[in-house]
């Protein structure tokens, strides 16, 4: 069956969103937690080539009304992947101050959400969505590959007695971070009041990157710190 991934929201969601990007960044300037900041911003890249570039304009699964394509799907993919995704960096640092780095995002979510919903009447509404296809598929088998290559590597170090992988945690982190978007949306009244979506893009979407994330996160972190310093 097809996921519709759809939500309606009038502009002053945008307008109160990008505030709450700047201050979100501004924060991640401030502890000097530069290198999470670049994630966001090249994860909101990524997001608006596949978005725009294959979603909308090649596989035409992409809809949006109300507003310029372009433009919306620009700011939607960089509201998506500085949160997401410095979220998802910043927990993986493990520095202590996970809840800290996760309520950010969430309270800036709900935040947004509700004021826009409460006082945005005069605005225009915009709406979106986004059908699945065959395409969850694809996303199902990247995940399946990550984490069958980190349960391999975990079966290896009981072996060897090398350092395992809390797949608990990350599996946490790959759910928790998609839930969290999921929930306010539905919640607020922003995407319609179906269960289905949540739960499947909750398994999926977000999750099927934590493993790619994990390695990366590993391999960058070995030789840059997280205020760009090169690690000794």
């Amino acid at each position: 069956m097809e996921v519709i991934a759809a939500r309606s929201f009038n502009t002053l969601y945008i307008v109160l969103d990008i505030v709450w990007l700047a201050v979100f960044a501004l924060i991640l300037l401030r502890f000097r937690r530069y290198l999470a900041l670049i994630v966001g911003l090249v994860a909101g890249v990524i997001y608006f080539i596949v978005d725009y570039g294959i979603f909308y304009r090649a596989l035409g699964t992409r809809v949006v009304e109300g507003a310029s394509p372009f433009w919306f799907l620009l700011w939607l993919s960089f509201s998506y992947g500085i949160t997401n995704f410095a979220w998802i960096w910043l927990v993986l640092d493990r520095d202590g101050n996970a809840v800290e780095w996760s309520l950010l995002p969430i309270l800036g979510w709900v935040a947004v959400a509700f004021l826009s919903q409460s006082f945005g009447a005069g605005f225009a509404t915009v709406s979106c969505y986004r059908g699945t296809g065959a395409y969850h598929g694809v996303m199902a088998l990247i995940m399946v590959v990550g984490y069958v290559i980190l349960i391999v590597r975990n079966l290896q170090a009981s072996e060897t007695g090398a350092e395992r992988v809390n797949l608990l945690y990350l599996l946490a982190l790959g759910i928790g971070v998609q839930l969290a978007w999921e929930a306010v949306l539905l919640v607020s009244g922003i995407r319609p009041q179906a269960i289905r979506p949540l739960i499947v893009n909750s398994l999926i979407e977000t999750n099927l990157g934590i493993p790619i994330a994990y390695f990366i996160h590993r391999a960058v972190s070995a030789r840059v710190g997280k205020d760009l310093r090169r690690t000794p």
